[in-house]
């Protein structure tokens, strides 16, 4: 005789079941990188969503969704502890906060895919949920990894042939279909819903991703490697000059073959301000003079001069010294750069600079010659459709500065190189990545990683590149799927509300 209840049994199974699922999908991510479960990583959830109460649906929703943010967003609580200002005990709340409030997505799609599951069109229905769903981070308060990314190393390639059409939503979408596919299979013992997997088929159809091409121009990349710890040590009182006669240096050195046209110092601690500070402006314009190359750089800002009111910005010099352009960081880092109501009552944010960073406003392309570079800073890789707007503006080139180094050695480096060499892939782009201490990298329009440097070490590297011009679908038409795919769950809950209304009546 069963020790527990059958209602008991079943619902523990079903949250063991979701625990797994949330499991695969960390796994899928660095550290781990196993691509391959992808397009079975939700098959357990699924399997156990049918036949449930939506309250039930919703737990196991969730629970899937929190072990699947606490497994791959691991290092926030290292971060919140270490920068943050606050205790292990604090820190502990604000992680488990974290992912929890991460979930919800997760519950929702939980909650609303087990009706799909019964339907005749439940592949497709239950698929197009997820997408919808999944897209929807951008737009509440943190958004990282999303299941597409797992088509960058996939051992298919042709499933990333779809990002440069419809973005990082593509490859989720393909992603989805085998594994609801699967899932339903199982369900109605039947070989049957395992042929929606057909049309996938169709990829191979696609145009192929772009092949190493020419690389007619170089850029220095330098990786400082100066680690927060040591600014927090008063490292920088002491050897701040010195440390700045050596970044010039690297930036000036002669290199072994091409000489380069464009310098790009990454997002760090060691701040500049270009804007208000006489002596800063002049050692930067000198930077790019002795480098004879166009020069970005990050510098903070205040908005409408306010030094409590700061911006985490970037400012593109010609070769000659003079400002071509400059841009302000759009999308903050939650309790990185800013820290939401109500948490600013005890929790710090963790850069240096005084004062809660304020967003920008407007993309900015630099015009270098004739060719538009556009800059985008740290943690904005991750915003798809921002990101398009620059090459949609005329940007030839992407440049990405970033800080990792609040992520120490964690698998966050490895999953926010994975995000940028998806942007790659959608803008058609060569994205050019220097960072304060890894990961610094050239990647090409096919997300590959062309040249790298290893991290935690201070060097240069001279990458090539080519400026491209061509517009990609994702660029020309954005979020064209995810809206799709958000107006047919509206019209499938819709039609199923309507279909309950009815038998409501009728009983």
């Amino acid at each position: 005789m069963s020790r527990f209840p059958q209602p008991s049994r079943r619902l523990a199974i079903a949250l063991a079941a979701a625990a797994l699922s949330g499991l695969l999908q960390v796994l899928v991510f660095p550290r781990f990188s196993w691509d391959w479960l992808a397009p079975v990583c939700l098959v357990p959830l699924l399997l156990v969503l049918k036949g449930l109460a939506w309250p039930e649906r919703l737990v196991v929703g969730l629970l899937s969704g929190a072990v699947f943010w606490a497994g791959v967003g691991y290092w926030i609580y290292a971060v919140m502890r270490d920068y943050a200002g606050i205790t292990p005990l604090v820190a502990g709340l604000l992680y488990i906060a974290f992912f929890l409030a991460m979930a919800i997505q997760p519950a929702a799609f939980g909650a609303l895919a087990g009706p799909f599951l019964g339907s005749p069109w439940a592949v497709p229905a239950v698929a197009v949920l997820w997408v919808a769903i999944e897209g929807s981070y951008q737009h509440f308060f943190f958004t990282w990894l999303q299941l597409g990314n797992a088509a960058v190393e996939f051992p298919l390639p042709h499933v990333l042939r779809l990002a440069p059409w419809a973005g990082i939503y593509g490859p989720s979408l393909v992603f989805a279909v085998p594994n609801t596919a699967v899932a339903v299979a199982i369900l109605n013992r039947s070989a049957r819903p395992l042929l929606a997997l057909l049309p996938l088929a169709g990829l191979v159809l696609l145009p192929a991703l772009p092949g190493p091409g020419p690389q007619r121009e170089v850029a220095r990349l330098i990786q400082p490697n100066v680690h927060p710890d040591l600014i927090k040590a008063g490292w920088l009182a002491e050897n701040g000059t010195a440390h700045l006669a050596e970044m010039l240096e690297m930036s000036k050195a002669p290199s072994p073959g091409a000489p380069p046209t464009l310098l790009v110092w990454p997002e760090y601690p060691v701040s500049a301000y270009y804007y208000d500070d006489a002596a800063s402006r002049a050692f930067l314009e000198r930077v790019a003079r002795e480098s004879g190359a166009a020069f970005i750089f990050n510098t903070i800002s205040f908005e409408d001069g306010d030094r409590a009111r700061p911006q985490n910005s970037s400012v593109t010099l010609d070769r000659n010294g003079n400002r071509l352009s400059s841009y302000s960081k759009i999308h903050l880092v939650p309790f990185g750069e800013f820290v939401p109501w109500p948490f600013h009552l005890f929790v710090e944010k963790i850069t240096m600079q005084a004062g809660m960073f304020r967003p920008g406003n407007q993309i900015s392309v630099a015009t270098v010659g004739t060719h538009g570079i556009g800059t985008f800073i740290c943690y904005e890789s991750v915003f798809a459709n921002s990101i398009r707007k620059f090459t949609r503006d005329g940007a030839e080139l992407l440049v990405n500065i970033s800080n990792d180094s609040w992520y120490a050695r964690s698998a966050a480096r490895d999953q926010h190189l994975l995000v940028a060499r998806m942007r790659a892939v959608e803008n058609g782009r060569w994205i050019l990545r220097a960072t304060n201490d890894g990961v610094t990298t050239a990647i090409d329009p096919a997300g590959r990683v062309d040249a790298d440097l290893p991290s935690y070490v201070q060097d240069t590297l001279d990458a090539g590149f080519d400026y491209r011009s061509e517009l990609t679908g994702f660029v020309r038409y954005g979020e064209w799927l995810w809206w799709l795919c958000l107006v047919a769950t509206a019209a499938m809950l819709a039609r199923a509300y309507a279909a309950v209304r009815r038998n409501a009546l009728r009983s």
